[in-house]
């Protein structure tokens, strides 16, 4: 029988800490949800002045790098590539920049995603947040 990793409240507290940190050193009002390895929610906050849409964007962006187990921008990139097509795959909606896994050793154990600036800066408070856990 295999057995894998999870993350605890302990670890989405600290990546959490980390991902604001991040977004207010840059002072960034963005979305920051953190998901399990199934895209179920388990943090969310909305840094003030961030839009209420973010809100919405950051877990779904989360939800698709967790089930892809790659970075959303991957999908962002098909699609703009021409494969159009891809917009209709099942159950993914967050097809934007940043969504990014968390990998521990091969598994992916959640995701991160963030919303509210550009999307390079978004996926920059996400891996700020994976590299508070990692380190």
């Amino acid at each position: 029988m295999q057995q894998k990793y999870q993350l605890t409240l302990e670890d989405v507290k600290k990546i959490a800490q980390a991902a604001e940190a991040e977004a207010l050193a840059h002072q960034w009002a963005v979305s920051i949800a953190i998901v399990d390895d199934g895209g179920h929610l388990l943090w969310l906050q909305r840094l003030d002045g961030a839009a209420p849409i973010s809100a919405h964007i950051a877990p779904a962006k989360a939800h698709t790098a967790a089930l892809g187990r790659r970075e959303s921008k991957v999908y962002e990139d098909i699609i703009n590539q021409g494969r159009t097509s891809f917009l209709s795959a099942p159950t993914l909606h967050g097809l934007l920049e940043g969504g990014v896994p968390i990998m521990v050793e091969g598994q992916c154990v959640g995701a991160v995603g963030v919303s509210g600036v550009k999307s390079i800066e978004d996926a920059q408070v996400a891996r700020a947040g994976i590299a508070a856990l990692m380190g």
